[in-house]
């Protein structure tokens, strides 16, 4: 499986964000069912970058905590099953992975979330990617049922991990 974890911020972490990444990724990924190898992009940006995001693909001029892409149109199908005219859009035809999609996440709201909820950056950064791998993988939560399901898909996920909500409980910023 292939992550691509790009920062364009000055804000560093007491954690390796890649690694955390990609745990997260996978285990959701493994949560799914998913019988590919995987690529997905994350692109750590600050409020006004994602902003920017905001406005160009959704048409809302305000900041977010978590944008995501997917490359796969799920409205149709359930699960990973796809027809070989599907192959092309997407796999890669270099790797042969899935390309899922790309998750931008604001620094800037990971910190101030954190902080807000009384849990650690890296739980709150574990959230958001959990959040968007989920949104990558076809759900929504538009509804309270489809929000329900995906609220317990990520606790899932991330309680397998040992990310609790208990972590960074008196962390200072």
């Amino acid at each position: 499986m292939t992550f691509y974890v790009e920062n364009v911020t000055s804000q560093t972490f007491d954690f390796d964000v890649e690694a955390l990444v990609e745990q997260v990724c996978c285990r959701v990924l493994d949560l799914e069912g998913c019988p590919y190898e995987t690529q997905v992009n994350v692109l750590l940006t600050d409020n006004e970058g994602i902003r920017q995001y905001n406005r160009s693909f959704r048409g809302i001029d305000r900041e977010t905590d978590v944008l995501s892409f997917p490359n796969i149109d799920f409205g149709t199908r359930e699960g990973f099953e796809f027809g070989e005219e599907e192959e092309a859009d997407y796999f890669d035809p270099e790797s042969g992975e899935l390309i899922l999609g790309d998750i931008i996440v604001s620094v800037d709201k990971v910190v101030e979330q954190a902080q807000s909820y009384g849990h650690s950056r890296r739980r709150e950064l574990a959230f958001l990617v959990a959040h968007s791998m989920l949104h990558l993988c076809g759900y929504d939560h538009e509804e309270p049922d489809e929000a329900r399901r995906m609220e317990e898909k990520q606790e899932q996920a991330l309680q397998d991990l040992g990310i609790t909500r208990q972590e960074g409980k008196h962390e200072e910023g």
